[in-house]
């Protein structure tokens, strides 16, 4: 019983630091596909602290702390790292969880998708296909006909407003 208990352990243990060897990376080995690519020094000069943690590190800011959890206004979110339109207002719903929610991506290829295996759970971590930055995660558990929650941190994208026609 305690080798069996041992062996699951070991193999648990193991099978984790794996899969958070995998997603670490940001992709590093992918980076030559991104059309936007800058040197961690570039990125760091152009993104505060917190946007370089949430978009270059895979960081995740604080639930409901977000600019854009409750921001309905008409326009384009784009990516903050390289301005690539996202998503627009009109995908955009309030999800209840804290981060700006999306049923869609602006248009197919804007959005690349990931295996995530951190922290002990497997998710769809979504990047953006430019640059490769850390948006949020996808899930399939959205209300409306796409059946998709794009779960979005505010740090990182930006907002750009539809002009209005007077």
């Amino acid at each position: 019983m305690k080798k069996a208990l041992f062996l699951l352990t070991t193999t648990l243990y193991l099978t984790g630091c794996q899969a958070q060897e995998n997603t670490n990376a940001m992709g590093n080995s992918n980076e030559s596909n991104f059309t936007v690519v800058k040197t961690d020094q570039q990125w760091k000069e152009q993104l505060s602290p917190e946007e370089y943690f949430v978009i270059r590190e895979k960081g995740t800011e604080r639930p409901f702390t977000g600019e854009y959890n409750m921001h309905f206004e008409q326009g384009t979110y784009t990516c903050r790292g390289c301005d690539a339109p996202l998503f627009t207002s009109d995908s955009k719903f309030d999800s209840h969880c804290g981060w700006p929610s999306f049923d869609q991506g602006i248009a197919d290829g804007a959005i690349l998708e990931k295996i995530d295996k951190t922290h002990g759970m497997i998710r769809t971590e979504i990047v953006c296909a430019s640059c490769g930055g850390h948006l949020g995660h996808v899930f399939n558990d959205g209300p409306t006909g796409t059946g998709l929650r794009y779960c979005v941190n505010s740090l990182s994208i930006d907002f750009e407003e539809v002009e209005k026609e007077e």
